[in-house]
């Protein structure tokens, strides 16, 4: 050990109790990647602190020494939001997880970074409240990594993103200076930076408080599951049932790949025979229930629809639910790996999309499930491969690479909630030019000026993207053709 790396050590020592510090390899192996395991760095070390005073202890040192701190939650994370750097220190705030506060009168909760999603909803249940975002990852995923990632679910077509249901989120500065975007009264003096630290992705500060907007649960909700027999027709529901003026609860699609695989493992009674199902969800009271499943329903017939099933329980509403949830699990029974995209396009090219993912299925030769968030357009594409098999790893790359350039030139983007990380960090040399990158580093700059927290994330450099644009050739078409190429 260095002579730096010791004296490191020592302060970090003196910042948090002995126990929640980890340099050893056994104890920091956990931490070496994220949801995307593809990509495994073993970092210096883990500090776990347990309150507020701890993450500024921290963050001074490691902004005394220079060195780089990657924050991290649950590691749910999709996008290697979270991987660590060989130098670098992870900073875990799992164990900051107290609910500091439920207000049933003014709907609202306060929260430490290290809350669980699913966990605010059951404490909020007595009251008749739930916290809405809904990430498929809700059982184990942290408020304070939702706030990193703007997490969606399936309910956020109807009550918004993590972006919609935070109101204030208290966060340190590499520096160790405590700071606090929005507030919990109707507007503040100054800039509104909430929307700016929602979504950054640790890059500007390290999350320690939350307070979200509850709602109240509906005393009513029902799921319809229809069955179509042609992909391009599923796709152009979705954007019918929009036009139609409904806002369903939820609105999710699946394809035919996906559904027979989810009904192997969890038996939600899928309808095998459908090239796609769309589930469609109503919540309220009964009677805005009732009108609103009949209303669903007359559009989906119209658009196609061969078979409409409704829920008529909450066990069975449950049931539907709980195959689309658990999409990810049932790829990974049946694939040794799968590689999850994450782009967002517009609901009038869905149909588009799915019609060009089927030939890349055949150009790569690899298989692809399709599930997404019909509603609002972000697509979660599973290819499927062997990781073990360099060839198909490679493959599946650039096959998801195809798709989020895909979603750009359909008028999309190539994150709708997973975040960019170090997944997409070369495609988004696709959707912003130098100017707007630019821009970016502005804005890491005015919080961070050293660069140190989650450094080489999310933002791409010139030298990267001239890179990216000489290796990535579709169609004959190269991005960024004026830029020099290394």
């Amino acid at each position: 050990m260095s002579a730096k790396r010791q004296q490191l050590m020592q302060a970090l020592r003196g910042a948090l109790p002995s126990a929640n510090l980890l340099w050893q390899k056994e104890d920091t192996a956990p931490y070496e990647c994220d949801g995307l395991a593809a990509y495994r760095t073993l970092p210096l070390a883990v500090a776990l602190p347990e309150n507020e005073a701890q993450v500024q202890a921290v963050l001074k040192v490691c902004n005394e020494f220079g060195v780089p701190v990657v924050p991290r939650g649950a590691g749910t994370g999709l996008s290697g939001g979270a991987m660590p750097m060989q130098e670098g220190i992870v900073l875990s705030t799992a164990k900051m997880n107290q609910i500091l506060n439920i207000d049933p009168l003014s709907r609202r909760a306060t929260l430490q970074p290290g809350v669980r999603n699913l966990a605010i909803s059951d404490a909020a249940a007595p009251y008749g409240l739930y916290y809405a975002p809904d990430p498929s990852s809700q059982i184990a995923c942290s408020i304070g990594g939702n706030v990193a990632e703007n997490s969606g679910g399936v309910h956020c077509l109807k009550y918004g993103l993590t972006v919609n249901n935070v109101i204030q989120v208290r966060a340190v500065l590499m520096d160790g200076e405590v700071v606090e975007f929005g507030t919990e009264a109707l507007d503040a003096p100054g800039l509104d930076l909430l929307a700016v630290m929602i979504g950054s992705e640790g890059m500007l500060a390290v999350v320690t408080e939350v307070t979200v907007r509850l709602v109240p649960r509906p005393p009513v909700a029902r799921v319809i599951m229809a069955s179509f027999d042609d992909m391009t027709k599923a796709g152009n529901a979705v954007a019918d049932v929009i036009a139609a003026g409904l806002i369903p609860a939820g609105l999710e699609m699946m394809d035919k790949a996906a559904t027979r695989a989810v009904e192997e493992f969890v038996h939600a009674g899928y309808d095998l025979d459908a090239e796609a199902i769309l589930l469609c969800e109503s919540d309220g009271t009964e009677e805005e229930v009732t009108e609103e499943i009949e209303r669903m329903s007359a559009v989906l017939r119209q658009s196609g629809a061969i078979r409409i099933q409704v829920s008529q329980s909450e066990a069975e509403r449950m049931v539907f639910w709980s195959g689309r949830k658990n999409a990810f699990p049932a790829a990974g029974r049946i694939s040794p790996d799968y590689y999850c995209m994450d782009g967002t396009i517009p609901k009038k090219a869905i149909a588009t999309l799915l019609n060009q993912i089927k030939e890349m299925e055949d150009r790569y030769g690899l298989r692809c499930m399709n599930v997404f968030h019909a509603g609002d357009g972000n697509m979660h594409p599973l290819i499927l491969f062997d990781g073990s098999d360099e060839d198909q790893w490679h493959r599946a790359e650039n096959f998801g690479n195809e798709i989020l350039e895909a979603c750009v030139a359909l008028g999309g983007t190539i994150t709708g909630e997973h975040g960019v990380g170090i997944e997409k960090i070369n495609t988004m040399c696709v959707q912003f030019d130098e100017k707007e990158r630019d821009a970016f580093f502005g804005v890491k700059a005015a919080f961070d000026p050293a660069k140190l927290l989650n450094p080489d994330k999310a933002i791409p450099t010139l030298h990267r993207c001239a890179e990216y644009g000489r290796m990535h050739v579709h169609r004959g078409q190269l991005p960024h053709a004026d830029l020099p190429r290394f």
